[in-house]
């Protein structure tokens, strides 16, 4: 699920089963009041609550996390393209799970410029 780049390359998660919020801003370099505000925008990002309302992340959730980063800041996407793409890449994981999904940005652009294409030939 997480495309390799050069920020991801030496990404390392320590091997815990739950982090606290500090611990995901640190090693995800995201301030605090983003990964909340990331909650309420990615329906995917749901960290276990316990008393106190403290978060605890799980090693996925990070990976998602860092995914997320990428694509806002790194490849240009908005919020709403970005939940198009996770939503898209958990689509083809349920329907074809032992092919790869999108390789690139660049694949999906093609992908788009065929589907506008045939809208276009529709209209």
């Amino acid at each position: 699920m997480l495309e390799k780049s050069n920020n991801n390359e030496n990404f390392v998660i320590p091997d815990k089963r739950y982090f606290t919020i500090g611990e995901v801003s640190d090693l995800c370099d995201v301030k605090q009041h983003v990964l909340r505000y990331w909650e309420q925008e990615f329906t995917e990002l749901s960290p276990l609550k316990r008393r106190g309302n403290r978060r605890y992340y799980q090693p996925h959730e990070v990976l998602l996390i860092k995914q997320i980063k990428e694509l806002l800041y790194d490849q240009g996407f908005t919020i709403g393209g970005a939940k198009a793409y996770l939503s898209r890449d958990k689509i083809k994981v349920s329907e074809q799970a032992n092919e790869p999904l999108v390789s690139s940005s660049a694949d999906l652009i093609k992908e788009m410029l065929a589907e506008l294409e045939e809208l276009l030939k529709l209209l």
